[in-house]
């Protein structure tokens, strides 16, 4: 009997991880499947999830490197066809898929990706309609961001010079396809705002498809617009073409022609708006002009005007009536004072004490000032004044003397 080969867990996992890595057919690899308890390690950049059908699953694995090329962020119950290698990690004895490349099944990417930033851009309000400014009037200064060789700023520029010559128009060059085109875009965007070049800016390019129009897509773009202090007007693509730039912009321009008719008014239509306000304004002041002449034809009838002498004299004369009347009211009052005095003193005469004194009557005090009303407030030998009319008297009591009604 020959001897049993026997093997550590290890030796057992990393034998089958040998047989999947020499396994051609599994290095590359193209599944479908739903997503299943994704995980998006924020800190790492790698994706995790699960792939499963209605029979089975498999874990899988997205490093950084390749997650961050993704347009789209992955979802729970996402249909995805994903391409990547089998292998096993030995250290767990599990194996699991290593994805290199991953798109929607049935639907587009890029359809994907548009869809996830404009619900999150929604989302932080930066669509909203109160946010949106309105665009000069007669703006004298037009900036463009685009390409300055494509047909967009050649059809721009014709509309702009037909329409209202007078604008100054500044073209900031930029790509508008590719990776490279945001950040110019965005630089664009920024050069204006900081140099305050520009009433209003455009920026946009001509159609092509969702790839060509990928550029005005992205989420830099976007803020850029909306956090613009200058009013932009997008004008990407063709009439049926939306991008998310065109939601974040102040207005949406179908065609780049469309938003050099937006971004300044018509010339024959403006010069007949300013001679109608000058009509007007003839009018108006041809009106105002006909009624002060008719004021002051009124005003020159005045008799004030024909004879100013005798405006004079009535003003004289109602002087000297106010006069009169014044004069008038003045002895009236001082008349009424002097009887309310005289009665005042009447009154203050009929109370002073010395009248009744003069009459004949006296007063008994005693030394220390005090008025006797009683004889009883009095003892025998006391000294008492009596105060008279014309003087007083000395005096000391040597005898008292109550009436019958009276009690000592």
């Amino acid at each position: 009997m020959s001897e049993k080969q026997i093997l550590t867990i290890t030796e057992l996992n990393e034998y089958i991880k040998l047989i999947l890595d020499n396994t051609p057919r599994l290095n590359d690899v193209w599944v479908k499947g739903e997503i299943s308890n994704f995980t998006n390690h924020y800190k790492t950049g790698h994706f995790y999830l699960t792939l499963k059908d209605q029979g089975s699953l498999i874990k899988a694995v997205m490093f950084k490197s390749r997650a961050s090329q993704l347009k789209f962020i992955p979802e729970n119950g996402m249909k995805v066809i994903a391409r990547g290698r089998v292998a096993s990690f030995v250290r767990d004895g599990q194996y699991q898929l290593y994805i290199d490349e991953l798109e929607p099944d049935g639907v587009g990417v890029l359809y994907i990706a548009f869809e996830q930033l404009k619900n999150k851009l929604a989302a932080e309000g930066l669509f909203r309609e109160d946010l949106k400014r309105p665009l000069p009037k007669i703006p004298t200064r037009i900036g463009i961001v685009t390409s300055p060789t494509g047909a967009a700023i050649r059809d721009i520029i014709n509309i702009l010079g037909r329409r209202f010559p007078y604008a100054k128009v500044i073209l900031y060059p930029s790509l508008v396809q590719g990776d490279d085109a945001p950040p110019q875009i965005v630089a664009g965007i920024r050069y204006f705002n900081e140099h305050k070049l520009a009433d209003v800016l455009i920026v946009g390019r001509g159609g092509g498809s969702i790839e060509d129009l990928w550029a005005f897509n992205d989420e830099n773009v976007a803020r850029a617009v909306r956090a613009s202090q200058i009013p932009v007007i997008s004008a990407v693509g063709h009439e049926t073409d939306f991008t998310i730039c065109d939601f974040a912009a102040d207005r949406r321009a179908p065609t780049p022609s469309a938003a050099a008719e937006l971004a300044v008014p018509d010339t024959p239509e403006l010069k007949r708006k300013i001679g109608n306000i000058i009509g007007r304004m003839d009018l108006l002041i041809s009106s105002n002009i006909k009624h002060a002449r008719t004021r002051l034809a009124l005003n020159a009838e005045k008799q004030v005007l024909r004879s100013p002498g005798v405006f004079v004299d009535e003003k004289r004369m109602a002087v000297v009536a106010s006069a009169s009347q014044l004069d008038s009211a003045m002895k009236l009052k001082l008349t009424d004072d002097r009887a309310r005095f005289a009665q005042t003193v009447a009154k203050l005469q009929a109370l002073d004490p010395m009248a009744v004194i003069s009459r004949g009557y006296s007063a008994v005090f005693k030394e220390d000032g005090t008025l006797i009303k009683s004889a009883s407030q009095l003892e025998i030998g006391e000294s008492i004044s009596f105060k008279t009319s014309d003087g007083s008297v000395k005096a000391e009591v040597i005898e008292k003397q109550f009436n019958r009604k009276s009690n000592p």
